[in-house]
């Protein structure tokens, strides 16, 4: 009823005209900044995302708002910051003494789910008479405060979890979206559900958000992809590397890109966006709909899967540098960015909301995107006035993150750790591996830096970690040992195995269900 009052309100108000723009909105999670083929992969294959960049604006320090996933998908929707709008962790990570893994503190308390008094990027579009739609991963709240809460009419398969229960291959586990055939694949489905909708959709304007959960662990893959990647990596040496993984101050972190699970996850992750690009050039609304493509934080070189690597960039997600948190960061307008053309400009997840917005037509909403600004002049081939961007992350990640904030101003990058007060600084224009700490060569730098991130987080009320009076130095000496040792051993043995021409994720598991009779 109230979708039926915004679009005759609008009609009449004249917002609902036959040339506005539609958008299709594509947030891959955990997908690395080199994780694509235009990015400079040479082992992952992505042709439609690679075409995709090639037809609009790429921009190459593009970032998410966190390293980690919920932060940064909260500030899509929001426009805020992830201090500002209090989300600064992934939905469900331990906060407080919750944390019992031998740190010096502990991590800070966060928001749980997407504050309803927020106006999402969704909400605003549908007063504007937009068709609204969600396919995918949403882990922005419990029931109550899913898609269809928070201004999508339609959700297929967002819900409270951050990875697919059930896996990636039918039947798997999600109220939202109901089971297709045995071993259909859940990313493919998504894209399906998304070409679908626009079929549907083409006499309306519409906004389609399509949040695949992949390249989020578990990872899986078909056997045919398999095995295609472990032929290519045999083909290209990379079958017996001496190591694959490198020790960096709490975890090993992976150096090269072989892994052939993952490279299949991401092929049928670029076969998906095809499907949804295919369905707009088949409708003839290419001419008319805006693609924006991007990730919700670093490729997962550390933790977790151990996926991929991020090199030359140090880390991935979860950790404070530039792995962790640039992006593939792609905005495609029909008859306003130039084909192949590229921006230096830093930008960041929450100037989506404030773009969208002009790209629309639809007036601002300064009050909502308070840490965002519209792109559009840099789609156009014009400037927007320099700014500082901020990070903060009061938490311990999974993958080996310290609790920290950064801000970033032109070329500098400043760190300030919230174990021991500590300040890092890089300069990226000469550094982007984030090698050369030069703090110590430039006091006045850190100083004036430190007062800029320190009214950042009183501005925004940021929330700060605690020491753990439970820390033992002798316990957290001894664990760094043991994983810089024994389980750098264990996981170099296992990531090699993937690449034995007998490889199989086991007997039982009929390639997590891609196998059918």
């Amino acid at each position: 009823m109230r979708y039926l009052l915004v679009l005759l309100l609008s009609l009449f108000a004249g917002v609902v005209d036959a040339g506005q723009r539609n958008f299709v909105f594509i947030l891959v999670d955990d997908l690395g900044f080199g994780d694509l083929g235009y990015n400079g992969s040479t082992f992952y294959e992505t042709p439609n995302v690679d075409a995709l960049a090639a037809s609009g604006m790429r921009f190459d320090q593009g970032y998410a708002a966190c390293r980690v996933c919920s932060p940064s998908r909260a500030s899509i929707m929001t426009g805020k910051s992830t201090a500002r709008h209090g989300i600064t962790d992934w939905i469900g990570a331990a906060h407080g003494t919750q944390w019992n893994r031998d740190d010096p503190v502990l991590p800070a308390e966060y928001v749980y789910s997407l504050p309803h008094e927020d106006v999402t990027i969704a909400e605003a579009l549908q007063d504007g008479g937009y068709r609204t739609f969600f396919a995918g991963k949403w882990h922005l709240g419990a029931e109550g405060s899913w898609p269809e809460d928070h201004g999508f009419s339609i959700n297929k398969g967002g819900w409270d979890k951050g990875s697919p229960a059930g896996g990636y291959f039918a039947p798997w586990v999600n109220p939202r979206l109901e089971n297709g055939p045995d071993g259909e694949l859940l990313t493919l489905r998504l894209a399906n559900e998304t070409a679908s909708f626009i079929e549907e959709n083409r006499g309306s304007p519409f906004f389609a958000f399509l949040s695949f959960y992949t390249v989020h662990g578990p990872i899986q893959t078909t056997r045919e992809l398999f095995q295609k990647y472990r032929d290519k990596a045999e083909t290209m040496g990379l079958i017996r590397q001496a190591s694959r993984f490198k020790f960096d101050r709490r975890l090993g972190v992976r150096q090269v890109q072989d892994n052939p699970i993952y490279a299949g996850m991401v092929e049928s992750m670029d076969t998906a966006v095809g499907i949804v690009m295919e369905k707009l050039r088949s409708t003839g609304l290419d001419e008319d709909t805006v693609v924006i493509f991007t990730s919700d934080n670093g490729g997962v070189s550390s933790g977790d899967a151990y996926s991929t690597s991020l090199l030359p960039m140090r880390g991935g997600k979860g950790r404070q540098w530039e792995g962790g948190i640039r992006e593939p960061y792609i905005i495609h307008v029909p008859g306003m960015t130039e084909a192949g053309s590229s921006s230096d400009v830093p930008v960041i997840g929450m100037d989506f909301y404030p773009t969208i917005l002009e790209l629309a037509g639809l007036p601002p909403r300064p009050e909502q995107h308070v840490d965002g600004v519209s792109l559009v002049p840099l789609l156009e081939g014009k400037t927007i006035p320099p700014r500082d961007l901020f990070w903060h992350y009061p938490h311990y990640g999974n993958q080996g993150g310290e609790p920290s904030s950064i801000v970033r101003s032109g070329d500098w990058k400043l760190i300030y750790y919230h174990e021991d007060g500590r300040n890092e600084l890089y300069q990226l224009s000469d550094d982007v591996g984030e090698q050369s700490d030069v703090a110590s060569l430039h006091p006045e730098r850190v100083h004036a830096l430190r007062k800029r991130l320190g009214r950042y987080l009183a501005d925004t009320n940021a929330r700060f970690p605690k020491p753990d009076p439970r820390f033992n130095r002798d316990k957290f000496d001894a664990k760094i040992k043991t994983l810089s040792s024994t389980q750098m051993v264990k996981l170099e043995k296992q990531h090699s195995s993937f690449l034995k021409s007998d490889w199989n994720p086991g007997a039982k598991s009929r390639w997590w269900g891609s196998d059918v009779d």
